[in-house]
């Protein structure tokens, strides 16, 4: 194997940096090994046990790796600590300090002892984060002689080292309202948003440009907009606040053709779950808490699949998945804190309530604290279901396990209660979670360890909801309570430094403990149900009749459309997600 000197290395790590910003249109900087050893900065073992040490017959590895290294604390400014020594030497610095504090200022021993509750709370269930699995220099090198090559771009969009890149873009600019879906298109090229304003735009999002805009034919506030795999970017399944499920027909020229009702809840519908391979098949959910499964290729498409129960109790439902391993399994989450598979192949509503099986975090099978599950979602082969719950964690479950286990992981320092908050795995091969918050930052965790490797300033707002990966680029597009969508690429000089994010985890961590001690006071919920309710008992019965007859001339009827109404306070829409 050929020696390089270290002036060539430095000469072969600028050509092959080249190669990469033409490909992945990105700009990165790789400090030369020189650099890197001088700063005192030693890369971690890999996964696969490898060492910053040159492996016998191979060249010297780049010890940057574009990673970051280190593992980040929940400390300001990025500062590193091992787990193990400096670790306990803080701690012992840190109580000397809060002991010299409290005898000179005893008023302050509750707010220390808060804070080392909050402390405890943050550091809890972490793990060791685990070694760069991907090296730039040597995967450049390997690419440029051709070795691997089909590989490289899968395993640059998994790194972590440009996760901690990633930074602001740009931004799309059309809608007039919240954006509340955001949906790639399988080849990436384009990107499909839906809003507040009832229209859908299709963008060609690398030119930053609209293709198509058109109205949506909803009436309240669309919440999911999806292109239909294998279906030529022709059909778009859409949802929203007013129950239906409609799909739009678009045209070669730009245009739609037409949008047609497809099936019709009796409350809003916030999730439709596509099966992979199939561009006319599709799930649908809503808050009456039915299923429906959809195919366009016949006269009535909707069919109820289940009526999700807990015993004899409706639950509403704010989110569905398709496992992209197991097409026959979906699961489904909403107003209990659940986490419910089925088995499309044999629902017996007869049979425990049709579940095949149900997850949930241990502590809150009998809290009584009321918890939601906005969103959940498959990793990539279907073994893994992460959930979030509403004003409480994210949590991972291992989709492969027994009735009743609990969960993997669980991700803490974000804020989900202002609304209906989205959730999802980054990265090829799942390597990442990422979700938005109320502070209106976007939170990156390492999915293995749960350490937070990126935190994002987002909406200005103040809520990020939406989280859309790039399928084949390492990048994102996210949206919230701003009328834009922002755009998220791996180009910044240097890892983030985490800076602040120990200070806002502890702020949505203690107006959480707040709002749960006012939770169990259920008279504002019940009022606003009745002024709601009234609202709509003030329509004249002609124009809900009109508003009915204008909808039926370009939908399908459907026979499983509609349940018997449902009233009392859980019937009070969410806020617009």
């Amino acid at each position: 194997m050929v020696s390089y000197s270290a002036a060539v290395i430095r000469v072969h790590q600028r050509k092959c940096l080249c190669c990469f910003n033409l490909i992945l249109g990105v700009s990165i900087s790789i400090a030369p090994k020189e650099t890197a050893e001088a700063s005192g900065d030693k890369s971690m073992p890999d996964v696969e046990g490898e060492t910053g040490t040159t492996r016998e017959g191979e060249e010297d590895e780049d010890t940057d790796s574009m990673d970051g290294s280190g593992l980040y604390s929940l400390t300001e400014d990025g500062e590193r600590e091992s787990e193990g020594g400096r670790r306990e030497k803080a701690k012992e610095k840190d109580g000397g300090k809060r002991a010299a504090r409290k005898r000179n200022r005893p008023d302050d021993d509750d707010d220390d002892d808060d804070d080392e509750a909050m402390e405890a709370w943050l550091g809890a269930e972490l793990r060791d984060m685990r070694g760069p699995v991907w090296r730039a220099v040597p995967s450049l090198r390997s690419r440029e002689i051709g070795r691997d090559s089909h590989q490289f771009v899968r395993r640059v969009c998994g790194a972590r080292g440009l996760v901690q890149r990633l930074e602001l873009q740009g931004r799309l600019e059309r809608h007039t309202g919240c954006v509340n879906t955001l949906h790639f298109n399988p080849s990436g090229t384009r990107l499909a948003s839906g809003s507040d304003d009832l229209r859908v735009v299709i963008w060609d999002w690398a030119i930053r440009r609209a293709e198509l805009e058109f109205d949506s034919g909803h009436k309240s506030n669309v919440f999911q907009a999806k292109f239909l795999p294998h279906s030529g970017d022709s059909t778009l399944a859409m949802c929203a606040r007013d129950g239906q499920i409609r799909v739009a027909e678009l045209s070669a020229t730009q245009r739609c053709k037409n949008t047609k009702r497809v099936a019709q809840h009796k409350g809003a519908a916030h999730k439709l779950a596509l099966e992979p391979d199939s561009p006319c098949s599709f799930l649908s959910a809503g808050e009456d808490a039915v299923v429906f499964g959809i195919d366009l290729r016949l006269d009535r498409p909707a069919n109820k699949l289940v009526v999700v129960k807990e015993g004899d109790k409706k639950v509403g439902l704010y989110t569905i998945f398709v496992n992209p391993a197991k097409t026959h399994h979906f699961a489904v989450g909403g107003r209990d804190q659940y986490v419910r598979i089925y088995d499309q192949r044999k629902i017996n509503e007869n049979d425990n309530n049709g579940v095949l099986k149900k997850f949930c975090p241990s502590h809150l099978v009998s809290s009584e604290s009321k918890t939601n599950i906005t969103c959940l979602v498959y990793s990539h082969d279907g073994t893994e279901l992460l959930a979030s719950y509403n004003d409480e964690d994210i949590y991972l479950f291992d989709s492969d396990h027994s009735d009743g286990a609990d969960y993997l992981r669980r991700y803490k320092g974000h804020r989900n209660n202002a609304t209906v908050k989205g959730v999802n795995f980054y990265g090829p091969c799942s390597e990442f979670v990422v979700s938005g918050s109320d502070c209106g930052h976007i939170y990156l965790w390492d999915k293995y360890s749960a350490r937070i490797v990126q935190f994002m300033e987002g909406d200005r707002g103040g809520v990020v909801n939406c989280l859309e990966p790039h399928p084949h680029l390492p990048g994102m597009a996210t949206s919230g309570l701003d009328h834009d969508i922002k755009l998220w690429a791996p180009t910044a000089e240097t890892p983030t430094g985490l800076k602040g994010l120990k200070e806002v985890m502890k702020k949505n961590k203690r107006e959480r403990d707040e709002d749960s001690v006012r939770h169990g006071d259920q008279y504002d919920t019940q009022l606003l149900w009745f002024l709601m309710r009234h609202m709509r008992n003030r329509r004249p019965a002609r124009a809900r009749r009109e508003g009915a007859d204008a909808d039926t001339d370009d939908s399908w009827s459907s026979p499983d459309s509609s349940d018997e109404e449902d009233g009392g306070p859980d019937h009070v829409q969410c806020m617009s997600s």
